[in-house]
């Protein structure tokens, strides 16, 4: 139950999907109003004329004459529409998509305390996009979108001490940072903070505290954390004991795709845990989890293809899942699949043989290895 570097990066341009929204205030004026204001210079008219033909409020939608506005407001120091006209460049509307000039309006804002921007500025130092990659600007940038609250910034402040980018590691700092996201309802944060407290990292080891920040995040619909409260239920730890609230939890996380939580589904089909015992449900769970990589899952699918349980018996089949396993796993289920792999082996004429190590070839040779 920890948070892995996928995880993290897949968060990242959601944060920039998130953040690349144009501000869009209320304002009462009519246009006219507003447009001979804009005209006399006042910078706000300006900006919230730009806004209007950004969305076609009382205007036709025009890309280009809001940006006309935007950079008149923004050159008169004005952060919204610096940020709005750094978001103009950096999707291309009205202009060409131009990442490097976007930044030059985003770091404008930013430097005009700008929140937004600055924790934009912090992701996209910390893609490289636009800008090279430096994790100690991207830092630097979320820190002070962090200290004025914004809850994006903190979590990923947070997962700079957790990783020791640029700060030192730290895990005490780290778990500060996350708290200070989750209570606001960041769902990645409650994830991180509920890891922190099932380990003791950073916090004290408190399985009932890490179950509370899970919860939160699962019931936002965060899959890793609907994993990691469904273990909290399967184990009972700081919950009591629970099967059948396990296994809810592993569906709604297995349903989303999370490779563990398939295969922990499946085992409990398997026992009959929580839910009616079902061989073929629990195969089921474990091709999913198997054909994402996922060698628990191919070690048990070769097992149920050698044994013909819940799945029509199988030997190529089997060889070929034993054989994933094999290559890419360590220790006990490395050495199992090792094993049953060469005694499958004995069971299969040689054409049969030949073709069941063609196809692990051939899905090595699609699915390299990270």
């Amino acid at each position: 139950m920890n948070g892995t570097s996928p995880r993290f990066l897949k968060a990242i341009p959601l944060i920039l999907v998130l953040l690349t929204a144009l501000v869009c205030p209320a304002f009462s004026e009519d246009i006219k109003t507003l447009t001979m204001k804009a005209m006399g210079g006042d910078a706000e008219a300006q900006f919230n004329l730009g806004v209007a033909y950004s969305y076609g409020e009382g205007v036709p939608q025009d890309y280009k004459e809001a940006i006309k506005w935007f950079r008149k407001a923004a050159e008169q120091g004005l952060p919204e529409a610096q940020f709005n006209l750094g978001v103009s460049y950096f999707k291309g509307l009205g202009v060409p998509q131009d990442y490097a000039e976007a930044m030059k309006w985003y770091r404008k804002a930013a430097e005009k305390g700008s929140v937004t921007a600055q924790s934009i500025l912090g992701s996209t130092y910390s893609m490289g996009l636009g800008v090279p990659q430096d994790h100690a600007e991207a830092a630097k940038w979320y820190r002070k979108a962090a200290d004025q609250g914004d809850a994006s910034a903190q979590y990923f402040l947070g997962r700079a001490y957790d990783r020791g980018l640029v700060v030192p590691k730290d895990h005490a700092e780290a778990a500060k940072w996350y708290r200070k996201a989750a209570e606001q309802g960041d769902a990645s944060a409650q994830y991180d903070l509920g890891v922190a407290y099932s380990i003791g990292q950073g916090v004290p080891q408190d399985y009932a505290e890490a179950a509370k920040w899970f919860r939160k995040a699962a019931e936002q619909g965060d899959a890793s954390a609907q994993y990691g409260l469904g273990e909290i239920y399967y184990f009972g730890s700081g919950v009591p004991q629970d099967y059948t609230e396990a296994a809810k939890w592993y569906q709604l996380a297995a349903g989303q795709g999370y490779a563990a939580a398939q295969y922990s589904l499946g085992m409990i089909y398997k026992d009959g845990k929580g839910v009616p015992k079902d061989h073929a449900e629990a195969s089921k769970w474990y091709r999913k989890a198997a054909e994402q990589g996922y060698v628990n899952a191919q070690y048990i699918l070769g097992l149920s293809y050698d044994t013909g349980r819940g799945v029509p018996q199988d030997y190529v089949l089997a060889y070929f899942w034993f054989s994933l396993a094999a290559s890419r796993s360590t220790g006990e289920i490395h050495n199992n699949s090792v094993k049953y792999r060469d005694g499958t082996a004995q069971k299969l004429p040689p054409e049969q043989l030949m073709k069941a190590q063609q196809m692990t070839r051939e899905w090595e040779a699609k699915h390299p290895r990270e």
